[in-house]
């Protein structure tokens, strides 16, 4: 390269560079095309580039490249025409898709995108492809949000004051299907896991404690009110004395057998609080749950009922080892373990108080 040239950018300006090195060095334009593996015209338009602006007309050109067909001001308008929901522009069922949104933007911008091109806008516009969260339309959004900001700090403050553990209690099932992950393997043989495709499975009642408690009951048949009733004495025994239950409303747990249990000898001692119809999400069981299912069983294919519930109980026994994870639950839950800020002002207040009477008299 000859002295006082600038740097390339890339190989083929450096390609232009070591030509217009060799032209200075008095080689002909046959020889500098054969030398560089170009043309000997190539050569020519270079050198007509140097002749009208001089070394600087060798340098790399910026392409502008064609057009946006959406400019500038339409663009930042699809996320706002998206948030409306596919079916508000005729398309069955709310999930929009490459080819969903290229079919917008031709609607209303009069352009056309092929597929793969709107995925690249999308992703400028910060949206990416996720999986969608299934919600009943019978859910109460407002009370669902009341139960998670209010009632929930109530609950609390009432197991608190009278001296209750808190429970969370669900049921799921475990089928010897099993919960398909992701695993490795050579590119283009896809892997094959094996298993048994029947609809027998474990029937799991589980509860939860804010300090990270994980109990179980495992039955090879339908859970029922009986189960139920069982269960709160099991919690009762092993938990504590007087327990504050947080469950849904599922037919089981409000039955002949768990209200003759709680008449009986448990009314006192078990409080049983309902939460919202429709809203899996606040029990902090279904992270349990998950993780069973997506963590601890991926992948593992089953022989029969026996064996799952052995690998089950081994899962169980592993995770109760971490209980930061069961406490987790909590707040992918939405659910606070902590006391608000005013029960923290208040219980600051009286013990200012109580170390320094004499403060607290002159207030």
């Amino acid at each position: 390269m000859a002295k006082g040239l600038p740097t390339p950018s890339d190989w083929q300006e450096a390609r232009r560079w070591q030509a217009l090195a060799l032209q200075q060095q008095g080689w002909q334009q046959q020889r500098i095309a054969q030398a560089l593996g170009v043309t000997k015209g190539a050569v020519s338009q270079w050198m007509a580039r140097v002749r009208e602006y001089g070394a600087a007309g060798l340098g790399a050109r910026l392409r502008s490249g064609a057009p946006p067909r959406l400019n500038g001001s339409e663009l930042p308008l699809l996320p706002e025409l998206l948030a409306k929901g596919a079916e508000a522009y005729g398309f069955r069922g709310e999930v929009w898709t490459c080819a969903r949104i290229g079919k917008l933007i031709e609607r209303v911008f009069g352009v056309t995108y092929h597929k793969a091109h709107v995925s690249r806008l999308l992703k400028r516009l910060a949206w990416t492809p996720q999986k969608p969260l299934e919600r009943a339309t019978q859910r109460n959004e407002d009370r669902i949000a009341y139960w998670r900001t209010t009632v929930w700090e109530k609950l609390k403050k009432k197991a608190r004051r009278e001296r209750r553990t808190l429970v969370f209690v669900d049921e799921s099932g475990f089928y010897l299907l099993p919960a398909v992950v992701r695993t490795y393997a050579p590119c283009g043989q896809t892997p094959v896991l094996r298993s048994l495709l029947t609809r027998t499975h474990l029937s799991v009642m589980g509860a939860v404690t804010s300090t990270g408690g994980l109990y179980t009951l495992v039955r090879a048949v339908a859970l029922t009110g009986k189960e139920s009733g069982q269960f709160l004495q099991h919690l009762r025994r092993h938990v504590a004395e007087r327990l504050l239950v947080i469950w849904d409303g599922a037919s089981i747990h409000w039955a002949t057998e768990v209200k003759s249990f709680l008449a009986k000898d448990g009314a006192k001692a078990i409080h049983l609080e309902p939460l919202p119809s429709y809203a899996p999400e606040l029990n902090p069981v279904e992270g349990v749950w998950e993780h069973l299912k997506s963590v601890e069983l991926r992948n593992l294919c089953c022989w029969n009922l026996p064996h799952l519930s052995t690998e089950l109980t081994l899962a169980i026994r592993r995770l109760r080892t971490k209980p930061h994870l069961i406490r987790a639950c909590f707040a992918g839950a939405g659910l606070s373990l902590r006391y608000g800020l005013a029960i923290y002002a208040t219980l600051s207040k009286k013990l200012s108080e109580k170390s320094d009477p004499s403060e607290a008299a002159h207030h």
